[in-house]
């Protein structure tokens, strides 16, 4: 097993029969990226579920660079065509209560809009709304996403980093 350089592990066959062997539960996985040179159809003869565990999770291309590894993702997240329109900078400031509000998210959103994050913040967008929709309840926040505003008025995380005087290139660096 080793990983790829977009953070997967990619089994090949003898990892994957090392786990059986090994009595390993194989089967309760989502997905099991393997090497490409595997014969699929014979691995399949051995797990108890090869339409789950032999799948990509992506469309397999080691010619990618990282950054457009995850362009392509962006491409096939599922989100309404309704969030994937939606001005997020526009929605986000307009979420805004004051002049100081409205200064921190639009320096955020310039580092988000630099780093081509937009997609990603419709995306999130969706999920609090389902989340919301749906009763699901989510942390306080955790880790340095704390340190975007952006995100706090999105209501991914409940720290006002504006209040705390948090510096956002905690989180974007």
């Amino acid at each position: 097993m080793k990983q790829n350089k977009f953070s997967e592990l990619v089994f090949s066959e003898n990892d994957v029969c090392d786990l059986l062997m090994q009595g390993r539960n194989i089967n309760s996985l989502k997905h099991l990226v393997v090497n490409p040179s595997v014969d699929l159809e014979e691995l399949a003869r051995y797990i108890e579920r090869p339409e789950l565990l032999l799948t990509w999770s992506f469309p397999y291309n080691e010619e990618l660079s990282v950054p457009e590894f995850h362009a392509s993702q962006q491409l096939v997240w599922h989100m309404p065509d309704e969030y994937k329109t939606v001005d997020i900078a526009q929605h986000i400031l307009s979420l805004c209560n004051g002049e100081a509000e409205l200064q921190r998210c639009g320096q955020e959103l310039l580092l988000y809009q630099e780093r081509d994050l937009f997609n990603l913040l419709r995306y999130l967008k969706y999920l609090v709304d389902v989340m919301t929709a749906n009763r699901i309840i989510w942390g306080v926040g955790r880790g340095s996403s704390v340190a975007s505003f952006v995100l706090y008025k999105l209501g991914v995380h409940r720290i006002d980093s504006l209040h705390y005087n948090l510096d956002v290139g905690e989180f974007l660096r």
